[in-house]
């Protein structure tokens, strides 16, 4: 019972480690791999938590669905040799069960979970009572309120330590990443919860290995509290996901080719330079409200000359004009045009809206 109690007071102190690196197989396959994997990654002494897929949920049926709980005795092992807490991802009520029943370090709800709020709280339910962090991931979807929900069922649970993973969302169009990072939700979601533990998923935004470390600096560069990424003894011939997994040692030498910054340092003259920019931001930020302000008030005018013309608010040649223009532009002054697209779409539905007060006044 003492070793229990100190087992969990270690991972609780584990969870406020920055960084906090979780690493190990998309699945779990064998005894011996995954033993050797967390061998292999305790060597590294990079890893903090070793996680592992015991069940897989797939998009297709007849893939590899995961060993089930005949693998949660494997993670026993792995942690007695290894000395590493170890982490599953649970969906239903008798996953946390069987979780919970072999000592699991960590629970995590996956992604395909979190969409879902009846599945949310079936996990909820299981938990209540039980003293174990839990991390939840993004629900596959982009919906912040799906996500904020999730944590709320989790904590209304009593679950006090509750995490965040960022693993990125499917997106109509995406071509380059797995999942789109769409890193403006991330950041949203941490303004809104500070208090939470928030790491970054690069295996599953990726989904290949070649970019991960790319993705991973440019979360550390966001200050995001941490990484988990999927790490495997023979990546090619993995069960599930060989595209995005790495060996323990390559992951050892990704950690160690990453910037670590800090959010802030104790320096008075960077403060008040700091301090004198931001200041700039904030003046070049109320004169584009303005301007985008006096933009609308032209908008309406012109809503005003289509309803007394009848004339349709959506003119497609003069919007592609428009683009078109703002892309030159743009370019010129270094703005990308993805940003640009994202900024003009905003402002064109903005100018659509006062439109269509207009014309049904």
């Amino acid at each position: 019972m003492e070793q229990a109690i100190d087992q969990k007071s270690a991972v609780e102190a584990l969870l406020t480690k920055r960084p906090l690196i979780i690493s190990g197989p998309c699945s779990a396959e064998t005894e011996e791999q995954v033993v050797e994997t967390a061998n292999r990654l305790a060597a590294t002494g990079k890893v903090d938590i070793l996680r592992a897929g015991i069940w897989k949920p797939r998009t297709r049926p007849g893939s590899f669905e995961g060993i089930g709980t005949k693998g949660l005795p494997w993670l026993q092992r792995a942690r007695k040799e290894s000395g590493l807490p170890v982490a599953i991802e649970v969906a239903t009520a008798k996953q946390v069960e069987d979780a919970l029943h072999f000592d699991v370090d960590v629970l995590w709800i996956g992604a395909r979970t979190t969409v879902n709020p009846f599945s949310v709280q079936e996990v909820a339910d299981a938990l209540r009572g039980v003293d174990v962090p839990v991390l939840i991931k993004n629900p596959i979807n982009p919906d912040l309120e799906l996500w904020i929900g999730a944590v709320e069922r989790v904590a209304k649970a009593g679950i006090k330590n509750i995490g965040l993973i960022h693993r990125g969302f499917s997106s109509y169009g995406n071509t380059e990443y797995r999942n789109a990072p769409m890193w403006h939700l991330a950041i949203e979601m941490k303004r809104r919860n500070p208090g939470l533990l928030l790491i970054n998923d690069p295996s599953h935004i990726c989904g290949r290995r070649d970019i991960l470390l790319d993705v991973a600096q440019k979360a550390i560069d966001l200050d995001f509290d941490g990484l988990i990424i999927e790490s495997h003894i023979d990546p090619d011939h993995a069960w599930s996901d060989a595209k995005q997994q790495i060996t323990p040692e390559r992951l050892g030498e990704m950690i160690n080719s990453i910037v670590w910054r800090k959010e802030d340092i104790d320096s008075e003259a960077l403060h008040a330079a700091m301090e004198k920019m931001r200041q700039q931001i904030n003046q070049l930020d109320d004169e584009l409200l303005l301007l985008l302000g006096q933009r609308m008030k032209v908008a309406e005018k012109i809503g005003q000359y289509k309803k007394d013309n009848n004339i349709t608010i959506l003119q497609t040649n003069r919007w592609n004009a428009i683009l078109e223009r703002a892309f030159a532009k743009g370019e010129q002054l270094g703005l990308s045009k993805e940003f640009v697209t994202k900024y003009f779409d905003a402002v064109h539905m903005e100018s659509i809206n006062h439109q269509n007060k207009i014309m049904n006044s």
